[in-house]
């Protein structure tokens, strides 16, 4: 049949089971959004604040579901305000298909009214990006697009489309949409070198990451630790992929990890690691890192192998695949004392009662909405104190239900990830947990909230200080604190009111049951005002390029 572009487009994220779409419209994507328009019976498209907003939305909704996320902006300065949110779903293998608009064909490399290289700028971080200069490309590319975003290691896909592409006309032909790439299993040889080193440890330690989410490997890994009585930790990517009730858990490793895992990765003489990379996060001193350690590395990606860390093994392949065989041909092994070692170290520090008029500590907050909330909720954070206070305090007991930015570590993530969240998944609770400095970036998406009718509820841990910022002013550099307490004025409730949300506020221990069940019995969006002290820091914490030994358990 004889299609223009725009509406080859449209049927083709329909082939590849596309539902939602997340956009801004503008002059070089009129003729898609004219297709949207007539295909809205299909395909829904969810209009943001903003391109940012857009693209977040697109990485959340993928984190959360495993599909391919979705997002459209115009040429120029909507397709640059893609980027932060291309770039954080690339740095943390999150799969995303970005439609931009460009100017048609004749005018592209003449400066043109909102005309930009985004291919070019893109490149560094998209794992493909395209131009289609032939609407009679058009479909290939985008079925091509949706392959290698969730191909191997997943990540994302931009493809730029002149404007007269969209609407010039050619044949198209459906086809039923190509999944994933296969991969090939690991070498026999290396298998066997894996399951001989592991036979003969006596302190071996798990370390993963997002990869045994991205996998869906979790069954798998658990399998594989209580076979061989292995003790794990994660990094915040892989929070969820363990039952954190587990006697083998030892929590989050690295910077702000637990004395427990940071410990059994000094002392471990074998480290096996799951679809992680090593980040500074994690090994703050590189050579410091499980010093002892032989490591086997298992990943989809050949280049993560000694990029940071050498392995002793490098088994490449599907985690899912690689831990089943594993799990299948490993002999069943007590290690006892080695188990009982390290559960010991494990020590949950209750937060330390409260007077009612005293400021809400922001742990005894996280551990009242765990009480409250189901356990499938979907958490999603910014970056700061509170991403790490959820980190640490809050037990995600199923995969994807922790939407965070680990790798760019991106202020501003969060509330758009929370869109897409809700929209992929429109039957469970959805909660952001922000900082206001993290909130004051993209706040303007809770008009996306209240014109959606989300029922997202926003608690903005508010010390009114850049706190992450400001802590290590504290430590590292004698308090001097540095454009880090910006004296804003904002209130929140008012701000959330004028958006057309429900705005609440805790001030005092006494009030954070109260207003919480008030925040989730609510219909629509809130926000909640959460009034933490600018002291409360977050600890334990390792200091860049030290060990364990140089852990830190106060601060004054």
């Amino acid at each position: 049949m004889r299609m223009n572009g725009s509406d080859i487009l449209v049927e083709c994220l329909l082939e590849q089971g596309t539902d939602t779409v997340f956009g801004y419209p503008g002059g070089a994507v009129l003729n898609i959004y004219d297709a949207l328009y007539k295909y809205s019976d299909r395909i829904q498209h969810v209009l943001t604040a903003h391109e940012q907003g857009a693209s977040h939305a697109a990485d959340g909704y993928a984190r959360a579901t495993g599909r391919v996320g979705v997002c459209i902006a115009t040429s120029g300065p909507g397709a640059t305000n893609l980027v932060t949110g291309i770039a954080t779903a690339y740095m943390d293998s999150i799969p995303m298909v970005a439609i931009t608009g460009n100017v048609s064909v004749p005018l592209l490399g003449r400066d043109s009214f909102q005309e930009v290289d985004i291919t070019g700028i893109t490149m560094p971080v998209t794992k493909h990006n395209f131009i289609v200069k032939d609407v009679r490309e058009l479909a290939d590319t985008v079925r091509q697009a949706f392959v290698i975003a969730r191909s191997g290691r997943p990540g994302p896909v931009l493809i730029d489309i002149p404007k007269d592409v969209t609407a010039a006309e050619c044949e198209y032909e459906p086809l039923a949409a190509e999944g994933p790439r296969p991969v090939a299993p690991p070498k026999e040889e290396r298998l066997l070198m894996a399951l001989d080193k592991l036979a003969f440890c006596k302190k071996p330690l798990i370390y993963f990451g997002g990869g045994v989410i991205s996998s869906g490997g979790e069954q798998e890994l658990l399998r594989l630790a209580e076979k061989q009585d292995i003790p794990v930790c994660a990094s915040m990517m892989g929070l969820g992929g363990f039952p954190p009730e587990h006697r083998l858990w030892l929590g989050m490793v690295g910077m702000h990890g637990t004395l427990a895992a940071n410990r059994a990765a000094k002392d471990c003489d074998l480290l096996l690691v799951c679809g992680a990379r090593f980040s500074d996060r994690v090994a703050c001193s590189r050579t410091g890192f499980a010093p002892n350690a032989q490591v086997i590395h298992i990943d989809i990606d050949h280049a993560e192998f000694d990029k940071n860390v050498p392995a002793a093994v490098r088994l490449a392949g599907d985690l899912k695949e690689v831990l089943g065989l594993l799990a299948d041909r490993a002999p069943q092994v007590q290690r006892t004392a080695w188990a009982e070692e390290t559960a010991a170290r494990r020590r949950e520090k209750a937060p330390l009662p409260r007077e009612d008029d005293t400021p809400p500590d922001p742990l005894a907050i996280l551990q009242a909405l765990h009480r409250l909330v189901p356990e499938d909720t979907v958490v999603a954070t910014d970056v700061g104190q509170h991403q790490m206070w959820v980190a640490q305090h809050f037990p995600f007991r199923q995969p994807r239900t922790l939407l965070t930015s680990g790798g760019l570590g991106t202020m501003g993530y969060g509330l758009g990830a929370a869109v897409g969240a809700q929209f992929g998944c429109p039957g469970r609770r959805v909660v952001l947990v922000t900082g206001d400095g993290s909130f004051h970036m993209n706040l303007n998406e809770l008009t996306t909230l209240v014109s959606y009718n989300l029922p997202i509820v926003v608690l903005v841990m508010n010390n009114r200080v850049l706190g992450m910022v400001r802590q290590w002013q504290k430590v590292f550099y004698g308090r001097r604190f540095s454009a880090t307490d910006p004296h804003r004025k904002t209130d929140l409730v008012r701000l959330a009111e004028a958006f057309g949300c429900t705005g609440m506020r805790i001030r005092g221990a006494g009030e954070i049951d109260m207003v919480l069940e008030a925040a989730l019995q609510a219909d629509g969006p809130v926000v909640v005002d959460c009034r933490i002290s600018p002291d409360v820091n977050v600890l334990p914490m390792i200091p860049p390029g030290g060990t364990v030994e140089d852990l830190m358990e106060e601060m004054d």
